[in-house]
């Protein structure tokens, strides 16, 4: 399986907004992402964890490499 990069919690939601999702809420330090029927908790820490990106991207359904293309490709 590949590394997850080590990132923001703002440049995780600008590449799933690249990826479809619009941003529905927010409360706190804590943005709320939908499309469609899928949707993702993401924190704005300035790192994420890898298990806290990991933890987004199931619940949006995405793959990891899908999120990774996505974030070399932007």
């Amino acid at each position: 399986m590949p590394e997850l990069p080590h990132i923001s919690g703002n440049e995780a939601i600008k590449i799933f907004v690249k990826l479809g999702f619009k941003i529905a809420r927010q409360k706190g330090s804590h943005v709320v992402l939908r499309k469609e029927n899928k949707g993702c908790v993401v924190p704005l820490h300035k790192e994420l964890s890898t298990g806290t990106l990991r933890g987004a991207l199931k619940q949006a359904g995405i793959s990891v490499e899908k999120f990774i293309e996505t974030y070399k490709n932007r």
